[in-house]
């Protein structure tokens, strides 16, 4: 799951973008005299706005850290590296930031670490590649000052990389899917049929050991028509997002309805499944690109009203 983040920053961590852009990172000073990295808006102790601004140094001290082995896409180096908090020299606190080290055996708390600078930078906390091991500042002294328009907006892209074990009724269901096929799950022959089937009927939690092939054709139970564009989003609206209900199951799913006008979709209508080319089948429910109407008589409201 990917999306972009845009939120306004706001006067303090504006401030503190718009100095990492100038190849500086700025702090606050808080009531206590504490210098705070990276900047906050209200103290901490006392809740009141924060305006002392302090300026800090690119080197600092690691005082605790977490190897990452297998870095993901996201991740802010390609290779093995660590997350660490790093209390800057001039600073009271800790950030968090990637430190390149080669490996697990080179990193320890109390390690000395500096800044890796991007050539260009943009007023992100991504201005700062990671830090590496080192007790000199290689920033040079003539660093870009930090004047322009200041930071007012910030995107930041978000990333969700899971990975799910799937039980045996999932796994049934997954690769029914692979084949172009649609199982579901029951307790027994007198069972309510559920697709994706589940552990256990809800019901009475009996396991659901019985497998039930479904046809890839039923009826739209309720639907929304999706008129309000968003960022990522795959298809120009109007769409129409509505509950499946399979023929011969008793839960609906939510699923795509195209080749057909909004203005004409309703309650009981019958859909059947689009299915995409065969050589893009995974072990996913996209495997079914869309329903489409048959163009058969709509469903009798008394035969899905339980199903809603």
């Amino acid at each position: 799951m990917q999306f972009d983040y845009t939120r306004s920053v706001g006067p303090v961590l504006g401030r503190f973008l718009t100095a990492l852009r100038g190849k500086r990172i700025l702090g606050i000073r808080g009531s206590d005299g504490r210098v705070i990295v990276p900047p906050s808006e209200y103290d901490p102790v006392t809740s009141k706005p924060l305006t002392e601004f302090v300026d800090v140094a690119d080197t600092g001290t690691v005082t605790t850290w977490s190897w990452v082995a297998k870095p993901l896409e996201a991740h802010p180096l390609p290779h093995p590296f660590a997350f660490a908090l790093i209390q800057l020299d001039g600073a009271d606190t800790a950030m968090l930031h990637a430190v390149d080290a080669g490996s697990p055996d080179a990193m320890y708390s109390g390690m000395r670490v500096r800044a890796r600078w991007r050539g260009e930078t943009i007023g992100a906390i991504t201005d700062i590649v990671c830090f590496e091991p080192g007790e000199n500042s290689e920033t040079p002294t003539t660093a870009s000052d930090s004047s322009g328009e200041p930071i007012t907006i910030l995107t930041t892209p978000v990333k969700l990389e899971y990975q799910h074990s799937a039980s045996f009724q999932e796994s049934y269901y997954l690769r029914g899917l692979k084949e172009g096929r649609l199982i579901g799950g029951r307790t027994d022959a007198n069972g309510k049929v559920y697709i994706p089937p589940r552990g256990a009927n809800p019901t009475d939690g009996r396991p659901t050991t019985e497998q039930v092939e479904l046809p890839d054709r039923g009826i739209v139970t309720t639907f929304c028509v999706v008129n309000v564009p968003f960022l990522g989003q795959r298809i120009k609206p109007p769409y129409i997002a509505a509950y499946v209900l399979l023929d011969g199951a008793d839960i609906p799913f939510l699923h795509l309805i195209l080749e057909c006008d909004p203005a004409e979709v309703r309650m009981g209508m019958r859909v059947e499944a689009v299915w995409k080319p065969r050589e893009h089948w995974g072990y996913t429910l996209e495997n079914i690109d869309h329903f489409r109407p048959t163009g058969e008589p709509d469903a009798d409201y008394e035969t899905y009203k339980h199903h809603l």
